[in-house]
């Protein structure tokens, strides 16, 4: 920069901004989404962004949680289409990770200023409210619940596999909320507390896959039951109790199925099979390869090593070569 640029920032262009439209009307329509969910996604430009970012980001860390699993995630062509046809407790996981991942991305875009009808959180609800001085930006929870709820829509009465999906997107939402945290930043002469700036952040989401992880552990099979009072389907634990199942009553904060899973271990519409997959021996092979045994590979790697921080600003390290062995499921 010359110094000489004018300091106003000139408006973009009809034919800028219409080509902006455009671009973010095509990627509403790639996601192939309900007429309603369209609509929401095309009326803010910063709507079909966080959409994309909510679906890697829920991808990513499915795949993570359940990397040592039998199904670890295979979202690719026609697995996932398939699961999402059944009500598996992978399925149950799948629903919560996604309304979670929606939930995070939309709060975190408010905040981060790419979002044209919402901004920071602005309504704190603390304790002892005059002891604190509001102030940072934080992540606009409030607006990211509302908007969720409305893009996924409302409770159904009849159907129990929509009534089990729509648990398990609340459950999602629910694990988002329950991990708000508080940052707060001192104010003051000579480093006192005098005041303090707070405001409220989310947890990392590899904490959120995390706890819905455990969810997933924990998670329960149901049935239907009428409610006598309003004639609506409610979600209860199955009429005929079959082993290794409980006849606990679902909280709202579990995680919910009707179908008992497929073992994963051969290919089939739900999974590629753990063929060929990666495992720890004294870990998870006799898991993951099904009894069927594994093969066992050598070979030679390089890695750095022996790591030091040089005097200024490199790091200089060692190249040490090793064997080690690699295990793979049999067919």
């Amino acid at each position: 920069l010359t110094g000489n640029e004018p300091l106003t920032i000139l408006p973009l262009t009809s034919e800028m901004e219409e080509a902006a439209v455009k671009a973010h009307y095509k990627v509403c329509d790639r996601l192939k989404l309900e007429k309603k969910q369209r609509r929401m996604c095309r009326r803010d430009p910063g709507v079909a962004e966080t959409l994309m970012e909510a679906i890697s980001m829920s991808a990513l860390e499915c795949q993570y949680q359940f990397r040592f699993e039998r199904w670890n995630c295979t979202l690719e062509g026609r697995y996932r289409a398939s699961l999402l046809k059944r009500g598996f407790k992978e399925t149950a996981f799948l629903y919560a990770i996604s309304s979670a991942g929606l939930t995070h991305a939309m709060a975190k875009a408010c905040s981060a200023g790419r979002m044209e009808r919402c901004t920071c959180d602005e309504a704190p609800d603390l304790e002892n409210r005059e002891a604190w001085q509001w102030g940072g930006c934080g992540d606009n929870l409030k607006y990211s619940n509302k908007f969720v709820k409305e893009f996924l829509g409302r409770k159904p009465n009849k159907d129990l596999r929509a009534r089990v999906d729509f648990h398990n997107n609340l459950v999602g939402m629910k694990v988002i909320k329950a991990g708000v945290e508080t940052t707060c930043k001192c104010h003051g002469v000579s480093g006192s507390c005098t005041v303090r700036t707070c405001w409220r952040q989310l947890t990392p989401f590899h904490e959120i896959g995390k706890q819905l992880k455990q969810k997933y552990e924990t998670s329960l099979k149901v049935g239907s039951t009428t409610n006598e009072a309003t004639g609506e389907g409610d979600i209860s634990p199955p009429k005929k109790s079959t082993p290794g199942h409980s006849d606990q009553i679902p909280r709202t904060t579990d995680l919910v199925y009707i179908d008992d899973s497929p073992s994963f271990c051969l290919m089939s519409r739900y999974s590629p099979g753990t063929s060929g997959r990666k495992c720890y021996k004294d870990k998870n092979c006799d898991s993951i390869c099904c009894g069927r045994g594994h093969n066992t590979q050598s070979r030679v790697v390089t890695r750095p090593c022996q790591c030091q921080v040089r005097w200024c600003c490199y790091v200089e390290c060692k190249q040490c070569t090793q064997r080690e062995e690699v295990y793979t499921c049999k067919d």
